[in-house]
């Protein structure tokens, strides 16, 4: 039977089985390391890690691009840095699918505090990319921290890392829901990035296509460049712009869904 999950919250709710507590995120937290630290991570990230993404794509997920020619013309003459979206519907497959888009690129993902304070494993975890997003930003109270620091750091380090021509993953629908063959309604905060850096973003959506009797397969499109619109007459109206352009390029392509493996019910007020 089809599994029905009942929400309230579009922009807050958040379906993932995981349930781990998040170690703060203050001025503290390591973004840069050293030598050593960089040359394992390199290891983790581009080589020891690709089989193990590959194959649980092909096998588990039956995974197909769509457009990832396109992209990969693209960067033949663009060599610098970028910003990619998605639609975040998968756990740990969330992070392996943005990775492979413009390999052998480096790619670093932009996390919630969660995803570096699992027990044995966090130092792994950014050993493959993450960034996490400082506690302050979150609007999570922290006791004796400096919030501002902490914030300088997290966009020193993605400064440092788009400037050297890695990409760098956003989903900003922030939440995990789990299949959901649709695009949520997100905030465009995490646009100022490109914004602010004057730099191309991509976007990819993640639909869930039949692959014989119930049975599915993830096709994801990618689409770009998107480029701020210089035209306009703030960065505000520039980050605006580019969420709502990336945001209806998601919609269009979500509507290539063709199975439902969950369903997701608006919980009614009364």
């Amino acid at each position: 039977m089809q599994k029905t999950i009942y929400y309230s919250d579009e922009l807050n709710d958040e379906f993932s089985e995981a349930k781990i507590k998040s170690k703060v995120i203050d001025e503290n937290f390591k973004y840069e390391r050293s030598g050593l630290w960089n040359l394992c991570s390199f290891v983790c990230q581009n080589i020891l890690s690709v089989p193990i993404k590959l194959g649980y794509m092909k096998f588990k997920l039956h995974h197909k691009y769509v457009g990832k020619k396109e992209a990969k013309a693209f960067i033949k003459q663009y060599k610098g840095g970028m910003f990619l979206y998605g639609n975040h519907t998968l756990d740990f497959a969330d992070t392996f699918i943005p990775s492979q888009i413009f390999y052998p690129k480096r790619n670093y993902l932009i996390v919630n505090g969660e995803n570096v304070s699992m027990k044995g494993i966090s130092w792994l975890v950014e050993m493959l990319g993450a960034i996490p997003i400082p506690s302050f930003l979150r609007g999570e109270k922290i006791e004796n921290g400096d919030g501002i620091k902490a914030t300088q750091n997290f966009m020193n380090a993605i400064e440092k890392r788009i400037n050297k021509g890695y990409t760098i993953s956003i989903y900003p629908e922030a939440h995990i829901w789990p299949f959901y063959t649709r695009i949520r309604n997100f905030k465009d905060v995490s646009f100022k990035y490109p914004v602010k850096y004057d730099m191309p973003s991509f976007c990819f959506t993640n639909t869930y296509q039949k692959r014989g009797t119930n049975k599915y397969r993830v096709v994801t499109y990618i689409d770009g460049p998107f480029y701020p619109n210089k035209e306009l007459k703030n960065k505000k109206e520039m980050q605006k712009d580019l969420r709502d352009r990336i945001y209806e390029t998601m919609v269009k392509r979500s509507k290539n869904n063709n199975i439902e493996l969950i369903k997701y019910v608006k919980k009614e007020k009364y």
